[in-house]
């Protein structure tokens, strides 16, 4: 195979590998019931007139498997993070107490997890799109090469390959989806 088409299979798989990444960093900010800090990555809170996450502010732990706490290093940012919290709507309400903020995750009831289920699967469905999009840039670049001379039997293998690629992809996505769903549905 030419050196071009390896390195448009080398591109495409690692593009792959970024939507899967990417799945994978959404999937864990969906509770499943267990706290994690990492529910609140991507939650902004105002810090001297610069929005800033607030993992860069506070600590945040883990007390138990329902209750996370969030522990400001500076006292008068303790009304920003719970305003910050209450704005992004994760659906926790904050606990302040004057050192530390509490954040009790409620169970889960059937409907509520039956919907994170949905959001999970949107998630995968996003991914599945991604992977197919950068399949289809793939043989857009390979045809492109044929068309300039590249061998058609070298391109057919390649349109081949980036299919394989594409099918190992999809299944990890839905190897992905399928263990949150099972990890959301466990009661």
């Amino acid at each position: 195979m030419s050196e071009e088409l390896s390195l448009i299979q080398e591109e495409t798989s690692s593009s792959m590998s970024k939507a899967i990444n990417h799945l994978e960093g959404e999937l864990s900010k969906i509770r499943a019931g267990k706290a994690s800090p990492v529910m609140l990555d991507g939650i902004m809170v105002e810090y001297y007139g610069s929005p800033t996450a607030i993992s860069q502010v506070a600590n945040i732990a883990t007390l138990d498997a329902r209750t996370i706490a969030v522990t400001p290093w500076e006292k008068n940012m303790l009304q920003p993070i719970e305003r910050a919290i209450i704005a992004a709507n994760i659906g926790i309400n904050p606990q302040n107490d004057g050192i530390v903020i509490r954040l009790y995750l409620p169970p889960l009831t059937e409907e509520r997890r039956k919907e994170l289920v949905k959001k999970c699967n949107a998630e995968g469905e996003h991914a599945k799109v991604s992977v197919r999009n950068i399949r289809r840039d793939a043989i857009e670049q390979i045809k492109k090469l044929q068309k300039d001379g590249a061998s058609e039997d070298e391109c057919k293998e390649a349109e081949a390959e980036a299919q394989t690629t594409t099918d190992k992809f999809i299944s990890l996505v839905e190897k992905h989806l399928a263990s949150k769903e099972k990890e959301i549905m466990v009661v």
